[in-house]
């Protein structure tokens, strides 16, 4: 391919992937934002692509990527030469894929790269809820185990794995992953999919059992029109008073204002979510001010081992490479 025929590939939001990226093996030329020239003493925020900046920087593109960049019709339809929308992750719901179907636009996004990452993160939260080691945290800092008359603490329930109910809300690579991960503590695995599932170590259930029987209930499903705030006040109010909320999929999938008012009143005993609706969070986000020991907030880091963001780096340019090669893979639109 001569020059005049070569891709222009541009990232969009290359500081979302700290991994390394090979060059795609084809004629190309490479644009990235924030830029690797970018000063590590200056703020590399300051060349990060706002969605007002996409058209600019991807006019002339023949590849996008991007991470959270949305990409909408309205944007699109000014960027008559792009051909390829590579995701730097699984999740599609930043771009408007029927709109890049009306207009010949392919999007590949990355798949099973973060099997173990995921979960274990999961059971991060799981174990720190069940536990109460934040609770515990704070009795050891307030000097309360120094003053104790005891040998040890136990002021907080401790509760075992062993012999709970992990009740899964999608069954994908994560999902099945997660439950390989609980079997292995010793939980009873149930799920709820709307897919028939052929797996004789878990058993599906329906929406309502689920509800009702889970001691933890953790969220493995994508974000869409049907699964937004799926879980809200009458949801929660349906749950054990005793079973944890985790959520490391989707923001969105659950009511946050709902889910702050529960924790609060005790309508269930404990969250740990790693997304929220909006990212970065708002300052008036309702979860993001609370101060409980039975809820945990992590930053969208569930993901972001360093063994799954170069395992999603390689895949990314599989997949600009495939397509180049007119085999496209992990096609979704």
């Amino acid at each position: 391919m001569n020059a005049a025929l070569a891709h222009h590939i541009v990232f969009l939001d290359r500081a979302s992937l700290v991994a390394t990226l090979r060059a795609p093996a084809f004629a190309h030329r490479w644009s990235e934002y924030p830029s690797a020239s970018t000063s590590a003493s200056s703020d590399a925020a300051l060349d990060a692509t706002d969605p007002a900046g996409v058209v600019a920087r991807l006019r002339g593109a023949s590849i996008a990527i991007t991470n959270k960049v949305p990409l909408r019709e309205a944007a699109l339809a000014q960027l008559p030469k792009l051909k390829l929308i590579a995701v730097a992750a699984t999740g599609t719901d930043v771009i408007d894929l029927a709109a890049c179907r009306a207009r010949g636009i392919a999007v590949c996004n990355i798949r099973n790269y973060a099997v173990h990452t995921l979960p274990e993160h999961t059971f991060a939260l799981i174990l720190a809820l069940r536990r109460n080691l934040l609770a515990y945290r704070a009795d050891v800092e307030a000097g309360l185990w120094q003053r104790s008359s005891r040998f040890c603490l136990f002021e907080h329930p401790i509760a075992d794995l062993a012999g709970s109910t992990l009740g899964l809300v999608g069954y994908g690579a994560l999902g099945q992953a997660t439950a390989r991960l609980a079997r292995a503590f010793g939980m009873n695995v149930i799920v709820h999919t709307r897919s028939p599932i052929d797996d004789a170590e878990v058993r599906q259930v329906g929406w309502d059992e689920l509800l009702e029987t889970s001691d933890v209930i953790s969220l493995h499903l994508p974000l869409n029109d049907k699964t937004r705030n799926m879980i809200a006040a009458p949801e929660l109010a349906r749950m054990k008073r005793g079973a944890l909320l985790i959520n490391t999929a989707r923001g969105g999938l659950v009511d946050e204002a709902a889910l702050a008012v529960a924790l609060e009143g005790g309508v269930i005993a404990g969250a740990g979510f790693d997304v929220l609706t909006q990212e970065p969070p708002p300052a008036d986000n309702p979860l993001l001010n609370l101060r409980l020991p039975n809820f945990i907030l992590t930053p969208h880091n569930a993901w972001a081992s360093g063994q799954a963001m170069q395992a999603l780096a390689d895949q990314l340019v599989d997949n600009i490479e495939a397509w180049a090669a007119g085999r496209p893979n992990n096609v979704v639109a």
